[in-house]
Parts: structure tokens; sequence; C-alpha cells
């Protein structure tokens, strides 16, 4: 797979990154294509942040991150679409912008507030409860929407061990990776997120999150973190 290089704040090249070549699409908005958001839930503040990234991803995952505060109240998982060797990198680097720590999830590893655990490539990241508790699972099931990791078994996963109470952010990505995983965290009662149109590389992932009614707001990339900081305590909700 090619690469591109990636930069730190200080401007020396920190690793390369794998470039996907793919070009940037446009799809129709949900209001032209007459589709309504979802209901936004009320009252029920969530226990997790996931995220989900393909095409495009880590640009705006470092973007997100740097405006998330490093005593961010929930935990955050993370599936980004990419292969193994380069999710490691992608998670030192998200550390290294300042913020919260984050790292590639172990099985087994507890959820705690301010960190993000990032699904290793060639494995499924999943959430599962203990007693009261939130942990890892990494899986070696198949590949769904042609990807491993893959955003839906995270968010079908999160719909059960939280009972809904969960925020999920559909970011930039090509194909439909996300979306029954959203709609599933959405019947639970959750609530979803998608980047929108102008700000994705490609509105693809974002985009059938949004035409299918499940997003409950589609925000540029810049106005995504001061909305999922006011969600975490139920202030946006």
């Amino acid at each position: 797979m090619p690469a591109h290089g990636y930069f730190d704040r200080g401007g020396g090249r920190v690793a390369p990154m794998p470039d996907t070549g793919s070009p940037r699409i446009r799809v129709p908005s949900p209001q032209a294509q007459g589709h309504s958001p979802a209901p936004r839930p009320r009252g029920r503040a969530p226990r997790v942040l996931a995220l989900g990234a393909s095409t495009g991803g880590p640009q705006a995952l470092f973007a997100l991150f740097s405006a998330l505060p490093r005593n961010f109240p929930l935990p955050v998982v993370v599936t980004q679409h990419m292969p193994e060797t380069f999710t490691a990198m992608l998670a030192g680097h998200i550390t290294r912008l300042g913020g919260m720590h984050c790292a590639e999830a172990a099985d087994g590893a507890p959820l705690r507030p301010g960190q993000a655990l990032l699904a290793p490539g060639g494995r499924h990241l999943l959430v599962e409860a203990r007693a009261e508790a939130l942990v890892a699972r990494l899986s070696d099931a198949a590949p769904e929407n042609f990807c491993r990791p893959a955003v839906d078994p995270m968010l079908t996963s999160l719909a059960g061990a939280t009972a809904g109470r969960a925020l999920a952010v559909i970011l930039t990505g090509m194909g439909r990776d996300g979306l029954a995983g959203s709609r599933a965290l959405v019947a639970a009662g959750g609530m979803v997120l998608a980047q929108d149109e102008a700000t994705s590389v490609v509105w693809g992932m974002p985009g059938a999150v949004a035409q299918a009614g499940i997003a409950a707001e589609i925000l540029p990339l810049a106005a995504l973190a001061p909305r999922i900081i006011a969600l975490a305590t139920a202030e946006g909700a």
C-alpha cells in the first residue's frame, strides 16, 4: 500500500501513513435527499465515545483529538481502517499531540476516562460489560464491510454493553461501514454524529449514516469536538 508522511507539531517527519489514493467524493446532502436527523436522546449522558473512520481518517482524528481536553470525562474507542503496524504509529502520534493518551487496545484492557483505545490492525475492537466496568475485547471474526478492524462490530457491541449509553462519531471514509452499528446504537438509545460533506475527504461512511436518518447532527470537523464535550456531560442533550 502506498504511504505518505505525516508530521508532528514541530514540523519533523514522524512516520509514513497508508494512503488509499482515493479521490474526494461528493454525495448529495441528506436535506436534498429528504432525510431527517434522528431524534436526540434526552437526559442520558454517554458512558463511552466511539469514533469510526476510514479514508482521510488519520488527519480527522488528529484534528479531533487535538481539540479534546486531557481530562475528557469519557473513555474513547476508535476504529480506523488501517493495516497492522500503522495502527501503533497512529496511536503514538495521537498521544504526542498533547491531549489524551492513546494506545492499541489489548484484550481485556479496561476502558478509562480520558484514555483512548484504538483497534489494532487485523482485529475487530469490541466492548464488553464486566460487572460495573467496561473492557475491550479483540476479535478475529471475519471482516465486515471488507474490513478488519471494522466500525460496525465496535458500535454493535457498545449498544449492548452500555445499554445505548454511548456517543458515536462517524468520520470521513469510503463505503458504508458504521451504518449497521450506528443503527443498533440508536435503537438502543444512543446518539450518532456525522462529519459533514464539506470537510470529509470521502463522504461515504458519514454520508450513509446521515442519509439513513440515523445521525442526530451532521457537523463540520471543527465543530465536532465542542459538541462532543457538551454531550459528554449531558449539557448539550
